[in-house]
């Protein structure tokens, strides 16, 4: 059996109330005094404006048409209500208003303060108010000092339900753009994981190509692993493109879910990749390196082997032996790639990148509460550490 969540009976309950408040008003415009039921000529008018009004506030969502919009549902009731209270001035009778009617065109003020357009809500706000404050018009005449009072109690209760309107709407607005301006963060994020995903695969492309050209005459035995790296390499940088694009055109909230990032088994992936004939890559993982570390940590550790291994075939390419190692530092996670390269690169200027990779990658490591070190070493080469507070998650 479904529960009935709390929201559901309060919306249950005040559509009671209103039900209620509109069973009195036709009983009031009915009443004749000879007879319990209401037979008296004005109830038909009444009955007509509360239906009206009833279905404007009642129809359900799922089931509206079209054309049944805010401004719809909202200004044709109040102008049904206005033109019954004029024409009772013009005919100068008295007709009998109730509760019903005043809290259907306070829930009509409400809805268009909160979900009309900016513009049709002053419009729409207007012809509720007036309807409303016509009301007591229609019953006493315009001349009654009794109607004052029910002006001033109009005014506030208008006070109460357009201030609760604005105020609820003023939240929906800043909740949209809250998540309006994750959803914008996210996709830059992406955008930036395009550059690190497909800059590491390309210069790698670049880097191997040139290879194959000068082992092409002296050892043509050794082509074969080379061309198979530049294969590869060409292949997870077109499908990292493809995932990355997909998720940038995607809108729903599932995007951020299939964003390609890496982990701490990746890192194994990523340095057998970046292994060539010429190049000796080490991986060094310390045991007591946890897989249950935070994601968004294994995503920032990945990113660092990554960036480090780019700009090693960007800056050194001459490097024989890299070492990538993976250590727990006293409950931190320690990682640092560290080449022997001097230095040496014949790759074309326009592929050595604008030099914003480990600024980037500072601001990621530095966000999660921890630090960035590149410099050279000791001797010779080059070595990038980061440290990162290891909490489980």
């Amino acid at each position: 059996m479904k529960s009935v969540s709390p929201r559901g009976c309060a919306r249950g309950f005040a559509v009671g109330v209103l039900l209620a408040a509109c069973v009195v008003d036709v009983l009031s415009a009915g009443s004749d005094g000879t007879s319990v039921l209401p037979t008296a000529s004005p109830v038909w008018p009444t009955l007509g404006v509360l239906l009206v009004g009833l279905a404007a506030v009642l129809w359900p969502e799922g089931r509206r048409p079209d054309w049944l919009t805010p401004q719809v549902r909202t200004a044709v009731p109040a102008l049904v209500s206005a033109l019954y209270s004029v024409g009772s001035l013009v005919t100068l009778k008295a007709n009998v208003f109730g509760p019903g009617e005043a809290v259907i065109l306070l829930c009509l003020l409400f809805i268009a303060v909160r979900q009309c357009p900016p513009r049709a809500a002053w419009w729409c706000g207007a012809l509720d108010v007036g309807a409303l404050l016509l009301l007591p018009v229609r019953s006493l005449g315009p001349l009654d000092p009794a109607v004052l009072g029910f002006v001033v109690a109009g005014l506030v209760l208008i006070g109460l339900f357009a201030g609760l309107a604005v105020y609820l709407r003023t939240m929906d607005y800043r909740r949209t753009l809250a998540v309006s301006e994750t959803r914008r963060a996210e996709r830059v994020a992406i955008a930036a994981d395009l550059h690190d995903f497909v800059a590491h695969h390309v210069t790698g492309i670049l880097v191997q190509t040139q290879m194959a050209r000068m082992m092409a005459q002296p050892q043509p035995q050794d082509l074969d692993p080379v061309l198979a790296g530049i294969e590869r390499a060409a292949t997870e940088a077109l499908a990292s493109m493809r995932r990355t694009v997909g998720v940038l055109r995607d809108t729903d909230e599932e995007a951020a879910e299939r964003r390609p990032v890496g982990d701490l088994a990746g890192i194994a992936d990523l340095t057998d990749g970046f292994a060539s004939p010429v190049q000796q890559v080490t991986l060094r993982r310390d045991p007591a390196v946890s897989d249950d570390l935070p994601h968004e940590v294994q995503a920032a550790a990945f990113r660092v082997v990554q960036e480090a291994l780019t700009n090693i075939r960007r800056h050194a390419a001459d490097a024989a032996h890299i070492e990538v190692r993976l250590r727990d530092d006293t409950g931190r996670l320690e990682v640092s790639v560290a080449d022997d390269g001097r230095g040496g690169t014949q790759l074309p200027a326009a592929a050595h990148g604008g030099g914003f990779g480990l600024v980037g990658l500072k601001e990621r490591v530095t966000a999660l509460g921890g630090e960035l070190h590149a410099g050279p070493r000791g001797g010779v080469g080059w070595e990038v550490r980061a440290v990162f507070p290891a909490g489980k998650s």
